[in-house]
């Protein structure tokens, strides 16, 4: 590969993206979310209606399940507005860590959801509940509408990748949309031909497909709390592509990368120069290394010329 020379330095832009901003607008994932919290919270209300007048344990079920999705949908929201706020002294990164504590709470609660959904499913296998079927269809068809489109407004079309926040965010709704569709099918199927046993038969079913987005939630989200490697990032190939491209580089060692949020990962690193390179022409070209090849637009660079001191 080309190997950067210190004076081709002065074609580049003298400045970098500024990592962490102070956003005034909303951002895209702001909006959906938001609208998606609307619609969940919305026809919760009407589910817990419908199930109380019906006498409808699932509606009422599935009421209490939506009220907590909503609950994380709103938390997800909020999230997403303080990272919009400036650093400050308190918290020089800023506020974007809140999304991936949003983030995991949210798997958190998806896990609870799903225990809470086999002890049910359990006891109404054990003891069947007669259910109101007619009306309670009527809820649920309405209900896989508005899920649908809540679901639609967490997925619109962008070339930015999905922030984790959101991820988390969809998985709840998705509980929501199988819920609907295991609402429709369990009072179908008790409609007509009086067979009880679909409702907990099919809660299983959700519970296999919302775990298996949990534990994934879970495991990002606690990933990145533990301040590990970003999943994209390869801490030999940084060391290596360093070395090979920046001119009077010549080692990489004390490299630590780790992400405040999945979009927004972070690198430290020490490197050792030539006797006579200049420091900061260096410096700014391995940041333009970092910033174009592995996407990293915040990093903290010691130079040394010798021994490095963190060694002793």
């Amino acid at each position: 590969m080309r190997r950067v020379h210190p004076r081709d330095l002065m074609r580049r832009p003298t400045a970098l993206p500024e990592h962490i901003v102070a956003h005034s607008h909303a951002s895209p994932d702001e909006r959906s979310l938001a609208l998606a919290f609307l619609l969940v919270g919305a026809f919760t209300i009407v589910e817990a209606l419908g199930g109380w007048l019906f006498n409808s344990l699932t509606l009422l079920a599935d009421a209490g399940h939506m009220l907590l999705d909503a609950g994380a949908l709103g938390l997800a929201w909020w999230a997403l507005r303080l990272a919009r706020r400036a650093r400050d002294e308190r918290l020089s990164y800023g506020y974007h860590r809140f999304q991936v504590l949003a983030a995991f709470i949210n798997g958190l609660t998806l896990v609870a959801l799903c225990a809470w959904i086999v002890i049910e499913a359990i006891a109404r296998l054990s003891e069947p509940q007669q259910i109101l079927a007619l009306p309670a269809l009527g809820v649920a068809s309405v209900g896989l509408v508005v899920n649908l489109l809540a679901f639609r407004v967490l997925h619109r079309p962008t070339h930015a990748p999905r922030s984790l926040n959101l991820r988390a965010a969809s998985m709840h709704v998705l509980g929501d949309l199988l819920g609907s569709v295991a609402a429709i099918v369990a009072t179908g199927t008790v409609l007509l031909t009086g067979w009880t046993y679909a409702d907990p038969l099919l809660a299983f079913v959700i519970v296999a497909i919302l775990l298996r987005g949990a534990v994934r939630v879970l495991m990002d989200s606690g990933h990145i709390l533990l301040e590990g490697v970003p999943q994209h990032l390869d801490l030999d190939e940084i060391k290596r592509t360093l070395t090979d491209r920046v001119a009077a580089v010549r080692d990489v060692h004390h490299l630590h990368a780790w992400a405040l949020t999945t979009e927004r990962p972070l690198v430290t690193l020490h490197a050792t120069l030539e006797d006579d390179s200049d420091a900061y022409r260096v410096i700014r070209d391995i940041k333009v290394v970092l910033h174009e090849r592995f996407g990293i637009e915040h990093s903290t660079i010691q130079v040394d010329h010798g021994p490095c001191p963190d060694d002793d």
